[in-house]
């Protein structure tokens, strides 16, 4: 039945009410497409002001071209919304160009107003401040209203062939994305299904690394050396250890250690520099030919914005660039000092981890031996650090939003361009901050035995794992990227489900409502709420294990494959939580993933830094390649019949002599017959200075990172050269488009001038 032109809104008290002057302007009989829709909660009609608020906002909009159906049930209003067909026609007059139109020619049917359109058009009007209520947000706090969305309508398609766990190895339907969620959210998943299969070669070359250490686990001369060291004790690393332990304890991790700390990481480490690279390059040419496709290749962003501008006011004045320097200086130095709480929290971990170790020696459990003190304290402090990404992902956001408002941007997507950068800074400290202390901090400032460093003047700094530094990073790498795909992956998908359920039970409570529009608003009612983040986070997301998967990949080669099994569930629970748990997303134009773009070209450059500095400063490469060259029984070109690592162990420990421990320490209580242990660094034997092989091997280390960064970054910059960003079909195919429009204009010419 054909909904009456003028509609009554509901006030609290049953049969009261108040005319909404003409909700529908007049125009052409059109169908009614309600494509968005306003909830306002009926206990809220019981306040005159409010009430009146509500008026004059429904009035402003109206005003605007927006036509408007009212339905209530027993706890919400629900009113209806579609534009005008002249919004439309001005949206088409503005922004598309007529092709080959003559003056005389008669006017070209338009082609049917996209539903995407439509709601980013609605959506805009929306958000804009109108003169009566002020904006939808504000209108949200004062509880004159309680939501909006746009309605899912049509998506049994995308059910069927995306939106289920079934159809995890399928692919996806980009273009059906596209239809219903706009460019945004399928450029998102068509750059997550390229991400993913790219992922294959790098697990694989990442899973072969790995594997390739179990050959050796038990024949590197290194681990046998390690292995049968019962006559050479360990210094205590702990104040309280009361014995000291044979290196042959260590057998087991050190056997674990070259699993991921062998000459392959060095190749792997320049694969995934190169891989990284041709990632984005060829990623590059799946979006231009994609674009094309959905002929956006000229669509400019800033032009679309003003449109939208001027079709919600005429009277609409441009908003020029701005720039303060006062401004930029004010938000530089709040940058750099929540930077700086960022790498605080690296600190708060370092004395957790002292703490902790001081705490668990101190228990004097049975079961707990200095290895599993080292391992309880390397666990522990990484849970915590998870726990502190946690809570500072959400600190972060805030402040990178006061950032954004205190910088003033032109438009919406200026904004989000600037509040990505700002954000994406904040969240590469707050993860990576415990994982950069760990390969390049720890155990350096330490001391020696007899001399160690001190938190506070008390607490000893704790050290590496007796294995080395990088049995330290793989764990923390491991359980962070661990719990990060995991655990958030489940309750990325569990708390909307379950939200969703519980919602939907209370509502089976009341009476259904026997008008199936009706009935249908409410069902979108009952969807969790989507908020302009929640793309935003999605993409974070990625870019979080983007940048485990490349910039300590050195430590941990399986991150690559992990990160692939995160993200075949990755996409599909995106999928079944945007058609079937939330509201559907205001769709939004765009041609490329934005600034995200130049996010992942930072994080290839930074892991070609950070990979190089983990194999010369925190993996045993760069010693192992010295001592087979300069010390061992190979050096100088000698041909000998001993492995070339032979003694490579003994020469890699410094000495130090039990009695020149302080007479009150535990250690020296338990020197007894022990005269001399040995520790991992390079220093003399009997005045603990920095020995030459130290100081040669930073040589060594420094010249390899230079030599690593440089070869790598020119490959870089070889395969971005090699392959080009857009492929010479889509160049070709713009060219012909161009000719073919100078054509028609150049024929329309001449007939023009024959007349």
């Amino acid at each position: 039945m054909q909904e009456e032109e003028h509609l009554q809104v509901p006030m609290g008290t049953e049969g009261d009410s108040f005319p909404l002057l003409d909700m529908c302007p007049q125009e052409t009989q059109a169908p009614e497409e309600w494509d968005y829709v306003l909830v306002a909660d009926r206990r809220t009609q019981r306040s005159h002001q409010q009430v009146q608020r509500q008026q004059l906002f429904l009035e402003e909009l109206r005003r605007k071209g927006l036509h408007f159906k009212v339905r209530e049930d027993q706890k919400q209003v629900f009113f209806g919304i579609r534009a005008d067909s002249r919004i439309f026609d001005l949206y088409h007059t503005l922004l598309v160009e007529p092709e080959g139109a003559t003056p005389s020619a008669e006017p070209a049917k338009l082609t049917p107003v996209p539903a995407t359109t439509r709601i980013r058009i609605v959506n805009f009007i929306l958000n804009s401040k109108t003169a009566a209520g002020g904006t939808f947000e504000e209108l949200v706090k004062d509880g004159v209203f309680e939501a909006r969305f746009p309605l899912h309508k049509g998506e049994e398609d995308l059910k069927k062939k995306w939106a289920r766990w079934r159809d995890m190895a399928q692919e996806q339907p980009v273009d059906e994305i596209r239809g219903y969620f706009g460019e945004k959210v399928a450029l998102y998943f068509a750059w997550l299904g390229w991400y993913t299969y790219m992922l294959v070669p790098a697990a694989l070359v990442g899973l072969l690394v790995f594997l390739s250490g179990f050959a050796l686990f038990d024949a590197s001369q290194i681990s046998k050396e390690i292995c049968n060291a019962t006559d050479i004790f360990l210094c205590p690393h702990g104040d309280r250890q009361r014995s000291f332990q044979p290196l042959s304890d260590t057998c087991t991790f050190a056997k674990l250690t070259h699993l991921f700390d062998n000459e392959g990481t060095v190749l792997f480490a320049i694969f995934m520099a190169l891989w990284a690279t041709v990632f984005l390059e060829v990623w590059k040419r799946q979006r231009a030919r994609v674009v094309l496709h959905w002929d956006l290749y000229g669509w400019d962003e800033d032009q679309e914005e003003m449109a939208l501008e001027l079709i919600n006011c005429p009277d609409y004045q441009l908003r020029p660039h701005q720039h303060s320097y006062l401004r930029s200086s004010i938000i530089l130095g709040l940058s750099l000092l929540m930077i700086c709480l960022m790498v605080g929290m690296a600190h708060v971990l370092v004395v957790y981890r002292v703490m902790a170790a001081a705490l668990f020696s101190n228990l004097n459990w049975s079961f707990l031996g200095e290895e599993q003190v080292t391992t309880a304290v390397v666990v522990t402090g990484a849970l915590v650090h998870y726990v502190i990404i946690v809570v500072m992902t959400k600190v972060n956001k805030y402040v990178a939003l006061k950032l954004c408002d205190l910088e003033k941007p032109r438009t919406f997507s200026e904004r989000e361009r600037k509040f990505t950068v700002k954000f994406f800074t904040l969240q590469f400290f707050a993860h990576f901050s415990s994982l950069i202390y760990i390969a390049f901090i720890l155990g350096r400032i330490n001391g020696h035995p007899g001399k160690s460093t001190r938190l506070a003047g008390q607490w000893k700094l704790e050290e590496c794992h007796l294995s080395g530094c990088m049995m330290d990073l793989f764990v923390q790498m491991a359980i962070v990227m661990g719990l990060k795909q995991t655990l958030s992956n489940c309750m990325e998908y569990l708390r909307p489900w379950l939200a969703h359920k519980w919602r939907s039970m209370r509502a089976r409570l009341h009476r259904a409502a026997a008008d199936p529009e009706l009935a249908d608003w409410r069902r979108n009612y009952l969807l969790n709420a989507v908020t302009t983040f929640s793309l935003f986070d999605e993409f974070m997301e990625m870019m979080i294990q983007y940048g485990f998967t490349t910039i300590f990949v050195a430590a941990f080669p399986l991150a690559p494959l992990l990160a692939l099994f995160s993200n075949l569930v990755e996409i599909r629970l995106d999928a079944i939580k945007m058609v079937r748990l939330q509201r559907r997303l205001v769709p939004r134009k765009a041609k490329d993933i934005g600034t995200w773009l130049q996010v992942l070209e930072t994080i290839g450059v930074l892991a070609v830094i950070a990979n190089g500095m983990i194999i010369a400063f925190t993996s045993e490469f760069i010693p192992r390649v010295v001592y087979k060259h300069r010390y061992g029984p190979c050096s100088q070109g000698n041909r000998s019949a001993q492995d070339c690592l032979t003694g490579y162990v003994n020469h890699s420990l410094s000495i130090f002599y039990t009695k020149d421990f302080p007479r009150s320490s535990a250690a020296a209580e338990a020197s007894g017959n022990v005269t001399e242990c040995r520790y991992r660094d390079y220093r003399n034997a009997g005045d603990y200075n920095l020995s030459e092989q130290f100081w040669f091997l930073l040589a060594i280390r420094l010249a390899f990172v230079i030599l690593f960064e440089h070869v790598a970054l020119c490959i870089k910059l070889i395969a971005a050269w090699f392959v080009p960003d857009v492929p010479q079909s889509v160049k070709n195919k713009v060219l012909e488009e161009k000719y073919r429009k100078l054509r028609e204009r150049m024929r329309f010419s001449s007939k023009s001038t024959e007349v």
